[in-house]
């Protein structure tokens, strides 16, 4: 994977940063792994705008992605590596043994024609899933699982990795990439390597027209506001507007928004590295 800059011939293209897409196998998806998605644009059930700066962007199609990998057992062949507009990793689709089809997270060097295996007799290989008992101290892994059977929750977008730096009983030690230690059950799944598309942090849109297309829409500053509108508004010529808060009054930065008494906490060795 790699990036593309472009000659300054507009000035959208000045600072136009993106990925070659070289990766990708496949421009159609597979139409049985695929659903119409309807986008919001930011109302609720009865029109009402409940989130602010959404709406436009172009149409997408969901892609039924298996993040549970419970087809243990049956080996699979990577037909194709795709694009796919709801995140920022590519997919695989993986065709079973036994005919099914499904996509999954493609990690990084995962080729077209590789075989991957689900399961606690797999081999801990590059797109290979197996519980956290089955893998080695010190392998990077992605896709974990928080519950056993529950489907991947952790370390899913393009780049990530986390990695099993030890184990305590039941339970292994995962140090994930914001720089947090917690333990997590070794009969959780994890699959093996890093995710893929690990260029997609250099890419820089270039122009605001782009962010139009992703659905987003221009986002105003509560300090521009009256006081009407925002805790931050108000005030002769430019003010400051005191300490960063939301529009509800909630402080923006500093303040701890974790529940003190969250269940969680136990598990939690360090938590995340402060910036």
């Amino acid at each position: 994977m790699a990036v593309r800059k472009f000659k300054p011939v507009t000035p959208g293209q000045r600072h136009k940063i993106i990925g070659t897409f070289e990766d990708i196998t496949a421009s159609v998806p597979e139409k049985s792994l695929v659903y119409g998605k309807r986008s919001t644009g930011g109302r609720n059930n009865t029109g009402k705008m409940t989130v602010r700066y959404m709406g436009g962007g172009h149409k997408k199609k969901y892609r039924l992605v298996d993040f549970k990998r419970e087809k243990d057992g049956v080996p699979a062949v990577v037909k194709t590596i795709e694009y796919d507009p709801n995140r920022s990793a590519r997919i695989a689709l993986l065709f079973y043994a036994d005919g099914e089809k499904r996509y999954i997270i493609a990690p990084n060097g995962l080729q077209v024609g590789a075989t991957l295996m689900s399961g606690e007799d797999a081999a801990p290989e590059v797109g290979n899933a197996l519980p956290l008992a089955n893998i080695p101290v010190g392998t990077v892994i992605h896709n974990i699982e928080m519950r056993p059977g529950q489907g991947a929750k952790l370390v899913r977008s393009a780049g990530n990795f986390a990695q099993l730096t030890s184990r305590e009983g039941s339970y292994c030690v995962i140090k994930l990439p914001s720089g947090e230690t917690r333990q997590i059950l070794s009969a959780c799944k994890a699959t093996v390597g890093s995710v893929g598309n690990s260029d997609h942090a250099l890419e820089q849109s270039g122009k605001a027209g782009r962010s139009r297309w992703l659905g987003r829409r221009p986002h105003n500053r509560g300090v521009v506001m009256n006081p009407h509108d925002h805790p931050m508004g108000g005030g002769e010529g430019r003010q400051s507007g005191g300490h960063p808060r939301s529009r509800k009054g909630l402080y923006a930065k500093g303040l701890k928004t974790r529940a003190p008494k969250k269940l969680s906490n136990k598990y939690i060795i360090e938590r995340a590295n402060k910036k």
